[in-house]
């Protein structure tokens, strides 16, 4: 019998993907413990950037966590960038794209990518930001099976479309779904 326990949960903007920190500089941040109480040794299945919202795995399963990680499981998240994008810059994300990471050039993995043409309903974000009054913003989706760090915002930058606002809606066939900000779900992972 697997006694693990498993969450999901809707990471909002501004909180960073972990307990607790030592350093003194991040003493006045949000952390996942304000959400809820959770089991004595619960990680978050990878991690969400301060600044990103959305899905966030957590489980109490090491395992469970290093295999999400490093099995190339699709995670897809919807991007808010700045601009009216083309589809030939939707074609240039699927095929990979250079960026920065750890002080070297990468290229990314092919994607699948995509624009949103009905904007999605999320919940408005506690920090304002830029709209269409302010002049064009598209939607698109990104499907990745590698996860860099702050991959999605330095491909959409390396076109030319900076992100303006980041939310993770599926890892694997789990989804973030009408999910509140900040909501803990109980869950069940099963492994292929």
């Amino acid at each position: 019998m697997n006694s693990h326990k498993h969450f999901k949960i809707y990471k909002p903007y501004g909180m960073l993907s972990q307990f607790a920190s030592n350093s003194s500089k991040q003493q006045r941040k949000r952390f996942l413990g304000e959400l809820a109480e959770f089991p004595e040794n619960t990680m978050p299945i990878g991690r969400l950037d301060e600044k990103s919202e959305g899905l966030l795995l957590l489980t109490t399963d090491g395992k469970l966590s290093n295999f999400i990680n490093s099995s190339g499981i699709e995670k897809e998240y919807y991007a808010l960038v700045d601009g009216a994008i083309s589809q030939e810059k939707i074609e240039e994300l699927k095929k990979g794209v250079e960026i920065g990471f750890d002080g070297k050039k990468y290229q990314t993995k092919a994607c699948k990518a995509s624009k949103i043409l009905e904007s999605p309903d999320f919940p408005e974000r506690s920090k304002k930001i830029r709209d269409m009054r302010h002049g064009p913003v598209s939607w698109i989706s990104i499907t990745l099976t590698e996860g860099k760090f702050r991959q999605v915002r330095k491909m959409t930058s390396a076109i030319g479309f900076p992100t303006l606002r980041l939310v993770r809606v599926r890892v694997g066939d789990i989804l973030l779904e009408n999910a509140q900000v900040g909501s803990v779900t109980s869950i069940t992972i099963n492994l292929p």
